[in-house]
């Protein structure tokens, strides 16, 4: 087997949760870039749909399946359907999830279940149905990606979030060692702050402080992700399981008080940023700025953000 042929996923079958925009769907066109047959698992049927004729345009097989994650017949449903369209299942990535901001002394009981429940319970049921499905094929084999945080490493969101994320971690390291036995391979991937719908009315100046406190000088993208899935999903990562891959462009590295200097232009430009989340926006039917900023998509978020920086 050659280097290059480490990564090739052609003839692998594939599918993304939470896959109409944003972080899902970066995943699910680097698994069709790299030859996989991918699925779309999304509630929002118009923007699914249009992520599947993309991936069906790079050549490959695609369907959108909707699905709730916290419904355990519905999962089991939902990769049921697959594995019968596509004959079998190789590669699952579990990305589907959400954070409702609000202060820990006054958050909601039902707000805290709702994010346990997707962020956490969902990565559970659907982990546990893929791998009940690969049981079933010949070979017996897979690989499993759940998509964490770098909440689950630093406290920077609240602890609904972070709790659920961090239990996203140990999960995956738990069903790795129980798992390995069927060469089944279970990883997660932790980003940073990444430029996708939930992030449209971030005000300017909290990203430009991200950027100075980040070491790679940009906000991460939906497509800064691609090589971190490829290669949990390729035969390249057949010796690695259990594992937490840190996407954040170093920003959980820096522990200073002032912005990091630069000697050199990052690789990308605050223009290069947003061209991912400008596509997703306009997946979704949403206006935005020349910036990307649409200020009442996530009004929550912007307020943390404007509280942080004491803009009115």
């Amino acid at each position: 087997m050659s280097d290059l042929s480490l990564f090739d996923l052609t003839g692998k079958k594939a599918f993304v949760t939470g896959a109409a925009v944003g972080i899902g769907r970066g995943c699910a066109i680097a698994l069709a870039k790299a030859g996989a047959d991918v699925a779309i698992v999304d509630l929002n049927e118009k923007a699914g749909l249009k992520t599947v004729e993309e991936i069906r345009s790079l050549g490959r097989d695609s369907l959108w399946v909707r699905c709730d994650v916290t419904r355990r017949e519905q999962v089991q449903e939902m990769v049921g359907r697959i594995a019968q369209h596509f004959g079998r299942l190789d590669i699952a990535v579990n990305n589907a999830g959400i954070a409702i901001l609000g202060a820990d002394e006054s958050l909601d009981q039902a707000d805290w279940d709702k994010v346990i429940a997707l962020n956490l319970t969902g990565v559970f049921l659907c982990a546990q149905a893929e791998a009940q499905q690969m049981l079933r094929q010949m070979p017996v084999e897979g690989k499993i990606i759940n998509i964490a945080s770098m909440s689950a490493t630093i406290a920077n969101c609240n602890a609904s979030y972070d709790a659920s994320k961090a239990g996203v971690v140990h999960m995956t390291k738990t069903l790795a060692a129980e798992w390995g036995r069927y060469n089944i391979n279970v990883n997660c991937i932790s980003p940073s702050y990444l430029l996708t719908p939930m992030h449209a009315s971030t005000p300017m100046v909290a990203r430009q402080r991200i950027r100075e406190l980040t070491p790679m000088g940009y906000m991460e993208r939906p497509e800064d992700l691609h090589g971190a899935v490829i290669f949990l999903a390729s035969a390249a990562s057949h010796y690695v399981t259990g594992h937490d891959l840190m996407v954040d462009g170093g920003h959980t590295l820096n522990a200073w008080l002032t912005p990091l200097s630069r000697s050199v232009p990052p690789r990308v430009s605050p223009q290069e940023e947003t061209v991912q989340m400008k596509h997703d926006l306009d997946s979704l039917g949403l206006s935005y700025d020349a910036d990307g900023i649409n200020p009442d998509l996530h009004p929550e978020i912007a307020d943390v953000f404007k509280a942080a920086f004491g803009i009115k």
